[in-house]
This record gives structure tokens, sequence and C-alpha cells, in this order.
């Protein structure tokens, strides 16, 4: 190999034509998905621990599918803040074909429908306790009754539009039924990304406030999602979700766990997605607010972070934003 002077390794650096030639990663709009809440009645409802980032009516949130389809996001992520008064400890509302989440998902693929669909499956969203799952009288989360309960949640958003279906609740076994259930629905080409590494994260709450889980979340999820201490547990977790019939699967959270991502992509090739999850977004706005940082270096920077470290995508509240910054 050569050495210096033969060997100038900032020769390529001096002028922009040049790094853009001798870019390894390269992020384009194409490469976001955009996470967006639906809520009922007003028309927009800022989320005071999410700057910048609101819940939407169903008509609202149609206008949100026709801005992404214009700065080329290429898909939502939808997430329901459900009424309290169709909460209840057994989430019954998340099979309801008529609940907010459907209705979401209709108006978008009537008016846009080009654009992919994401859809949560979990029942964190209509549980009056906050938890993901059905839970016992000692509150521990039921899997398997619970996955039952998923599974028909995965139909419904199918049989609404949904162009793919994400358990996000980490239940064992879940992606199989939900695989099985969906090929004898006829639902063939209904992909799924399973929240395959999901961790029992501090930067989670904003999001909890977004749906309105925060306040009614009784004790925690450690119990189903995955120690933050753990990788090799990930490893096994993305394998059997992907034995069990996942096209693809996501990491979360996103920049605290990008070893993750690349162990993942290393080992099975196959598409892997992160979560830039609402702390980290909220992260990025608090600290450019106190002028710790340029918002726009930041967003892509970070951004240009998880394609580096093997991401297929990423789903982040900055996607309207970065596509802006990326098509300018």
């Amino acid at each position: 190999m050569s050495t210096y002077p033969a060997l100038r390794l900032r020769r390529t650096r001096v002028s922009p034509w040049s790094r853009a030639l001798h870019a390894e990663t390269v992020l384009t709009p194409a490469d976001l998905i955009w996470p967006l809440f639906v809520t009922e009645g007003a028309e927009e409802e800022p989320i005071a621990s999410l700057p910048g980032v609101s819940r939407w009516s169903v008509a609202q949130i149609v206008e949100r599918a026709r801005e992404a389809a214009v700065l080329g996001i290429p898909a939502l992520a939808l997430f329901p803040n459900t009424p309290e008064r169709l909460r209840s400890d057994d989430g019954r509302e998340a099979v309801n074909p008529d609940n907010l989440m459907c209705r979401a998902i209709a108006a978008i693929k009537d008016a846009v429908p080009g654009i992919g669909i994401l859809t949560d499956v979990a029942l964190d969203p209509y549980t009056a306790h906050g938890h993901d799952g059905l839970v016992d009288a000692a509150g521990y989360v039921l899997n398997d009754a619970t996955a039952e309960v998923l599974t028909e949640q995965a139909l419904v958003q199918a049989a609404a539009g949904a162009d793919i279906v994400a358990p996000s609740d980490m239940m064992d076994g879940r992606v199989g039924l939900i695989r099985a259930a969906l090929e004898s629905g006829g639902h063939h080409n209904v992909q799924i990304m399973a929240y395959a590494a999901k961790y029992a994260s501090a930067f989670y709450g904003p999001f909890r406030d977004a749906v309105g889980s925060r306040g009614r979340l009784k004790g925690d999820k450690k119990t189903y999602q995955m120690d933050p201490a753990n990788a090799e547990e990930a490893l096994r977790e993305v394998a059997a979700d992907l034995d069990e019939g996942a096209d693809s699967v996501m990491v979360k959270p996103g920049l605290p766990y990008l070893d993750i991502v690349r162990r993942v992509k290393e080992r099975f090739e196959v598409p892997v997605f992160a979560y830039q999850v609402s702390g980290e977004y909220a992260m990025i706005e608090h600290a450019a607010a106190a002028g710790a940082g340029d918002r726009d270096a930041l967003v892509l920077e970070t951004l240009m972070a998880f394609k580096r470290a093997g991401c297929s995508g990423v789903l982040t509240y900055h996607a309207a934003h970065a596509a802006r910054l990326l098509g300018a």
C-alpha cells in the first residue's frame, strides 16, 4: 500500500464534486418512512414533548400523505391516539374494522394509492393499562392470548389496505401466526416488518405521550421488551422472526443500537430498518433550540449513520424535513 506523500487521503476531499463522487453511502428521500399520529376530532393537536410533531385528523393525515408523495417519501407509518372511551383492558378496539387506524388507512389509500402504509400491530394504543398485550391479575403480559388478538388486528389492518403490518409487541411466536392468517385470508402480498429487536428503552417517552399511553402505564415493559445489555439475544430474536415469515426486521431504538443494526445486517443479509424514536428526535430538536448544534446538519448526519450501519430505511419524525433538505 502506498504511503505518504504518494498517498494523501485528503486529495479526494478537496472539492464538493469529489466528495460526492467518493461518497460510500447515499441518503435519499426513498430511504425514509414517516411516522404519523392520527386522532379523532381536531384537525391538528401539537404534541408538547415532540416539538414540531402533531396528531392529525383522518382528513389531515391524507394531506400528509399527499405531502409525502410530493417529497418522494415512499411510505408512512401510522399510529392511533384512541379515544379514552374506547380503551379497555382487553384492547378490543384494536380489532374493530372501523377503528381510527383502519379509517385512516382506507382514506389514504383512496386519495394517494401509490404510497405505502405501514401499520403498528400492538395493543398499547388501545389498552386501559398501557401495555402492548393482555395482562393477568398480577399484571404480567400474557404471550399466547395476546398473540391471538394481534393476529386479528393485523387482519383488519390488511383488509383496510395496509401494505406492511409491523408487530411491535415483542410477543413470542406472533409473526408466524400473523403470516399464516394473512396467507389463509388471501393477503399474500402484505409484508411483515417485525420489530425483532425492540429494547426496553428510556427513549420512548414522547411517543407514549403521542398515543396517550404514558400516564396509564402500570409498571414497565421489561418482561417482553429486550434488555439493553443484550446483543446475542437480538440475533436470536431476528432469526426467529425470519423463520416465522418476516419480510424485513427492525431495530428499535436507533442511534444507541447501531451496533445491533450492523450485526443483524452482516449475519442475515436481509432488509433491516431502524426507528429513530421519539426521544432521539426530541434530543435533536432541543439541542438545536439551545444552540448546541445546527438542526439540518444534525438531522442529515444521524440519518446517514443509519444507512452507513446497514439500514435499508429509517423511520423518522424528521422524514419530511430531511426530504426537503435532500431535494434542495
